[in-house]
């Protein structure tokens, strides 16, 4: 059976299962139940898969395309999902998708910041982002490196539309375990080394990392956003 013809009740299922393994690595971690959200990944999902997952009661989800974001959100407008954008966001896609995305998790640039504080400043509105970091150093991947995250927040605090609410990254896709643990661990301590000159528009409180074969590891480095898809759709 595809993805596709997955029913409301076997996606209820998926999440049931899903949820146990979340709360059991925040238990196991010494963290409150609770204190990770999931965002239902929907990339190369139909917006058809897509309703049944909602009605199964995933109300928070992510696409990486922009285009799919919006069509997506028309077609499923009445169902009262919460949109991330995140995947690599175009700075001529900025303004579009700062009406569909409550969170775009994928900032990888000051240049792409600077369009969305413009696009939010035209539309009247403050747009909630993550900064994008490149913590495999992986010339393939979007994303600021380490040692630019200081002047990348100093300089985001000039953006008075946005608020930065945290750091995303994705372990390198040649990262076994204990690699992804370590990169997930740096983007954590790079977090706390952040936290003690902040901009009044930025804070720490989200990080965003871990996917469907790490999210358990990068809950018991610190993720409180983890990014599942397939395991929603087996």
């Amino acid at each position: 059976m595809s993805f596709e013809d997955t029913t409301v009740e076997q996606f209820r299922l998926n999440l049931e299962r899903v949820r146990e393994q979340i709360r059991e690595a925040e238990v196991g971690s010494g963290r409150k139940p609770g204190s990770v959200r999931l965002v239902g990944v929907t990339k190369y999902v139909s917006a058809e898969a897509t309703s049944r997952l909602a009605a199964a009661g995933c109300l928070e989800m992510g696409e990486n395309r922009p285009q799919v974001l919006w069509e997506k959100g028309d077609a499923l407008r009445d169902l009262g999902i919460v949109w991330h954008q995140i995947g690599h966001l175009q700075t001529n896609k900025v303004k579009r998708t700062i009406e569909y995305a409550t969170l775009i998790q994928s900032v990888d640039s000051l240049r792409l910041l600077k369009a969305i504080n413009e696009s939010a400043m035209e539309s009247g509105k403050t747009i909630d982002v993550l900064l994008e970091v490149n913590v495999s150093n992986d010339v393939a991947k979007h994303g600021f490196v380490m040692n630019e995250m200081s002047l990348a927040i100093e300089q985001a605090g000039a953006f008075q539309s946005v608020r930065v609410k945290g750091l995303m990254c994705m372990a390198g896709l040649e990262s076994d375990t204990e690699t992804a643990r370590r990169e997930f661990a740096s983007l954590r301590e790079l977090s706390e080394s952040l936290k003690t000159n902040l901009p009044p528009n930025c804070s720490m409180q989200e990080l965003s990392m871990g996917m469907s074969g790490d999210f358990e590891i990068a809950i018991k480095e610190g993720a409180t956003i983890v990014r599942i898809g397939s395991l929603l759709f087996e």
